[in-house]
């Protein structure tokens, strides 16, 4: 555990307010990128950080040292994110349609450096993984977080997470399966092509 932030964590239990600045600016960026990669917006993020943030000072005082303040407040991000992203999905699915072309977007910056950070039959397959699992990845991967860790995160045992970890990452492959496949036969077509 991080000495600093617990002594300053203790302080703004003890009605020390200026102190939770520090703490925002040691945890921001961190929770900051890991609700874009859930949320895939950066706005969506930005609102999001200010809402957690906002909120674990509100609960500050029911924090116990007995687990990481950084797995306290990713948790708290989880929760969040996750329920933005149910919020969402159901919006989508009552909105009407005002645009039938769907020309009329444009992608926005992080969905072309995602694009570009990875291939697109890894991202089209990632894209059909629900919130959990998407969540179990971006834990796993990119915050290099443990499965203990991801356990007290997502709440459930640090065995449950191993095994739904490896069913996650063979689903992902077996999306992907079929997609390379497809290219396989593209190539051979093009290949039987420039024979004839």
């Amino acid at each position: 555990m991080d000495e600093e932030i617990e002594y300053r964590i203790k302080r703004v239990q003890a009605g020390e307010i200026q102190d939770y600045a520090y703490i925002v600016k040691e945890h921001q960026r961190q929770i900051f990128v890991y609700c874009w990669r859930l949320l895939g917006s950066e706005q969506e993020a930005e609102e999001a950080v200010q809402d957690i943030f906002v909120k674990a000072f509100e609960k500050i005082s029911m924090y116990k040292p007995t687990v990481g303040f950084s797995s306290w407040l990713y948790k708290m991000a989880y929760h969040h994110c996750l329920n933005s992203i149910h919020r969402k999905n159901l919006q989508r699915k009552f909105r009407i349609n005002l645009f039938t072309s769907t020309n009329m977007t444009t992608d926005s910056a992080a969905q072309v450096m995602e694009r570009q950070l990875f291939s697109e039959p890894l991202s089209r397959a990632l894209d059909k993984l629900n919130a959990e699992e998407r969540n179990l990845l971006v834990l796993r991967i990119f915050e290099e977080k443990s499965f203990g860790e991801i356990g007290e995160i997502m709440n459930k045992s640090e065995e449950a997470i191993k095994k739904k970890y490896g069913r996650t990452k063979t689903k992902l492959k077996k999306m992907m399966e079929p997609i390379k496949e497809d290219q396989k036969c593209v190539n051979y077509k093009t290949e039987l092509r420039n024979k004839a």
